[in-house]
């Protein structure tokens, strides 16, 4: 499967990952199908958010809320950023993972890598870049 991340969806993820300096950054990425439209930063709630992230619950359950009720794009996943690391899914990642089929990208410098967060852990997602 392919990803198709819309206009400014990377250069929003690169921002969030700069903003956030020695911490991790995090977010939401939202869309329908395979196409992610916009990718939402979030405040990362986590309690060492220099070595984890937790996407804050509220912003999580209000873009839940909004894609049942029809008003918004589905949670497609989620981002989040290695300030000091690789752009690939760490122990840690794979200990906190739901395993629920979502799409998780992480950023690392200018990199950015896809993964599905499936039953028997992270697998590799191809992505592309839509300019519209």
């Amino acid at each position: 499967m392919t990803i198709v991340l819309g206009p400014g969806v990377r250069e929003a993820m690169l921002a969030a990952a700069a903003r956030a300096g020695r911490h991790e950054a995090c977010g939401l990425l939202l869309g329908h199908g395979t196409c992610v439209e916009t990718a939402v930063a979030t405040a990362n709630v986590a309690q060492d958010p220099a070595r984890h992230f937790e996407i804050d619950p509220a912003a999580l359950i209000g873009a839940h809320r909004l894609a049942r009720s029809g008003a918004g794009p589905q949670v497609l996943g989620y981002f989040h950023s290695h300030p000091n690391g690789i752009a690939a899914p760490s122990a840690t990642d794979a200990a906190s993972a739901a395993h629920d089929g979502r799409v998780w990208a992480i950023v690392a410098g200018d990199a950015i890598t896809c993964w599905h967060d499936g039953s028997d852990g992270f697998e590799p997602l191809s992505y592309r870049v839509c300019q519209g």
